[in-house]
């Protein structure tokens, strides 16, 4: 045991004798090199952790997916796990958002168009599409016009169709003066019981304000 403990101290002043205190080459202040941003396994330029996050914010601001070194003439780019612990969790979750952009940039994708699912869909085939099956909700959709599919009807005839019906079924929500859920978008009527109703697709609790 003793030895043991003897071998750890000596591994710690190495250690500590190893990474000297440092200046930050961005804000020239002298650092503790506790404060030291370790770029995984790539580049090990003295910049303060503050920096470096501050970097990478200004960077992210421009949607810039990959973020090089701010070192000069460095072409190393910054690994986002060894970043993950000195940036908030938003700014974490923004970078992977643009991260994941950039990625599928070029390939065709879409939302699916049912409200109650959206997810994106992405054809990585790179053949034409049009008849398409959503992963998620397994409900058909039309990836030419982005819009459910439409079985023998062309993708103008339904895009007219829908908006006509957009229109009459607005004015009939109107004269009916039933209620939308601020959630979904579903109109809801009251017929008997309590005016609160729970919407189907989430947590929210909508008041039906009609009168009959």
């Amino acid at each position: 045991m003793g030895n043991t403990a003897q071998k750890q101290q000596q591994q710690k002043q190495e250690e500590e004798l190893e990474v000297p205190n440092f200046n930050c080459e961005i804000c020239m202040e002298p650092m503790s090199s506790k404060l030291r941003f370790k770029n995984s396994n790539k580049c090990c330029h003295p910049f303060c952790m503050d920096c470096i996050a501050k970097y990478i914010h200004a960077t992210l601001e421009d949607n810039l997916a990959k973020i090089q070194c701010p070192a000069l003439n460095c072409e190393e780019l910054l690994e986002p796990l060894s970043c993950k612990p000195i940036i908030s969790t938003e700014l974490f979750d923004k970078w992977g958002d643009i991260l994941r952009d950039s990625a599928v940039q070029g390939i065709q994708k879409i939302y699916c168009p049912y409200r109650d699912c959206s997810i994106l869909v992405l054809n990585e085939c790179g053949d034409f599409v049009k008849r398409s099956q959503c992963p998620s909700c397994k409900r058909l959709f039309c990836f030419e016009c982005k819009m459910p599919w439409h079985a023998g009807y062309r993708c103008g005839e339904m895009k007219e169709m829908t908006d006509r019906n957009d229109i009459l079924f607005g004015e009939l929500v109107e004269t009916k003066r039933w209620t939308r859920c601020f959630h979904c978008g579903h109109a809801v009527e009251v017929v008997e019981g309590c005016r609160h109703v729970k919407c189907r697709f989430s947590l929210a609790r909508i008041h039906i304000i009609a009168d009959h």
